[in-house]
């Protein structure tokens, strides 16, 4: 685990939006399942970005040494029968950064901000296989289901998606 992280929340973009770019782009080359395939532009990716925060989006960063390594999104439901739920959306951590306890950070700092946000539910998903399967299970996600042949990889290959939840109380 590295020590200097620091976690923090953007609630302006512009100062933020090429390094976010370039970790978009940096993972999705690296193979990471989060709705886009490679090769992805900087400007489709810059373009993303500039259209993630509003209202109902919570994003935070992870830094280490004033550089962005990770983010994370909270997603507030804004149904009338859906105020004590979130999900978790778009977890990643650069590549280079990996396996350092940033996702562990990031998911603890969103679930701290459900909290303060009156949240007691929190849903996301995420490819089966993938190592992130193994953190959300370490961190308390309980597993619901799966969804066969939800995502499509870069060759074209069909996934499916495990479908997590975890009650804040």
């Amino acid at each position: 685990m590295v020590n200097n992280v620091q976690i923090e929340q953007v609630k302006i973009i512009d100062k933020h939006v090429d390094e976010l770019s370039e970790l978009l782009v940096k993972v999705v080359e690296d193979d990471a399942s989060i709705g886009f395939l490679p090769p992805l532009q900087f400007s489709d990716a810059n373009r993303y970005w500039l259209n993630v925060l509003n209202s109902e989006v919570l994003l935070f960063v992870a830094k280490i040494n004033n550089q962005i390594v990770g983010s994370v999104q909270l997603q507030l439901c804004t149904n009338q029968n859906g105020g004590h739920r979130a999900e978790i959306a778009k977890l990643m951590t650069d590549p280079n950064y990996r396996r350092n306890g940033i996702g562990r950070y990031l998911m603890n700092k969103a679930e701290e901000q459900a909290k303060q946000e009156g949240r007691s539910l929190l849903i996301l998903d995420t490819r089966e296989g993938d190592p992130s399967n193994l953190l959300y299970s370490s961190i308390g996600y309980i597993q619901a289901g799966k969804i066969p042949y939800y995502a499509k990889s870069a060759n074209g290959q069909l996934h499916s998606t495990v479908l997590y939840y975890k009650r804040l109380i």
